[in-house]
């Protein structure tokens, strides 16, 4: 019998859509992580624990067997002083603060590495599900005019910029002027503070300008956290005013495909992968 795969689960779309896809094929062990992970995800065969069990994750992940894993989902930085950790977080702990100094990324590598050093093997969603990938060209609605073409340019080198720094993976862009950079807040709560900008320079639901534009960091660990979107995104973009969301194909994954074209259409929005991947 082939071993089953173990899901790391945080929140957002991206472990449930992970989990539909693999499960008339593979079995499947899902670690459900406390005040992240959807609650849809309580069907699959698995364990909730909080994220500073990292010693009862392994215990649980090799008590069913499973040898491949993969992390899929949101998890905010934690607050290291007041993190609740079993014996093997404790003894990760000065590995994971160390390396938090050195940004997002760095803190997700090595937590990666933790459990490689234990044995797993530690792949990627795109890796076991290549269709959540973005394609290039256009994804749904109509295809972007001149201004909002050049927006989308300006916006993957801008958001690139940032990714190397390992500030965050998206921005706004309208008019050629960058309206917001992502960095903790996420992409959701970028999104919320356009509302706070002059209209001068932002869009409205009725008179709409700008895109919203997520590639991956440059330098980033490919086995983690690569960018995702969802229906909510586009649903979010929309109300902020923009014309558009640009992703970067191939580096990029797209959660619920159907019901964002399916937004996407009813919102007046385009979405677009951005590049050859």
């Amino acid at each position: 019998m082939t071993a089953p795969i173990g899901i790391i689960a945080g929140g957002g779309g991206l472990p449930v859509a992970l989990a539909n896809r693999l499960m008339p094929d593979r079995s499947l062990f899902v670690i459900r992580l406390s005040g992240f992970a959807d609650c849809a995800l309580g069907t699959y065969a698995g364990q909730e624990l909080n994220i500073g069990e990292i010693g009862g994750v392994m215990s649980a992940l090799r008590a069913a067997g499973c040898t491949q894993i993969v992390f899929a989902g949101a998890v905010k930085r934690p607050d290291f002083v007041t993190l609740e950790l079993d014996e093997i977080g404790q003894s990760c702990l000065p590995a994971l603060i160390a390396a938090a100094q050195y940004g997002d990324d760095a803190l997700l590598s090595a937590l990666v590495e933790i459990f490689v050093a234990q044995g797993f093997d530690v792949v990627g969603a795109q890796t076991l599900c290549p269709d959540l990938l973005s394609p290039a060209g256009l994804i749904a609605g109509a295809a972007p005019e001149a201004q909002a073409a050049a927006d989308l340019d300006k916006g993957l080198q801008i958001a690139r910029l940032i990714g190397a720094e390992d500030i965050g993976q998206g921005c706004v862009v309208a008019d050629g002027v960058v309206l917001a950079l992502e960095a903790q807040e996420g992409t959701d709560g970028m999104l919320k503070r356009l509302s706070d900008l002059p209209l001068a320079v932002r869009g409205t639901p009725e008179r709409r300008r700008g895109v919203l534009v997520k590639c991956a960091k440059p330098n980033q660990d490919r086995r983690i956290d690569l960018p995702v979107i969802g229906a909510d995104t586009v649903v979010n973009g929309a109300r902020a005013g923009l014309l558009g969301i640009g992703i970067e194909a191939g580096s990029a994954m797209i959660v619920e495909r159907e019901a964002v074209e399916r937004v996407a259409q009813e919102m007046g929005v385009f979405v677009i992968g951005l590049g050859a991947g």
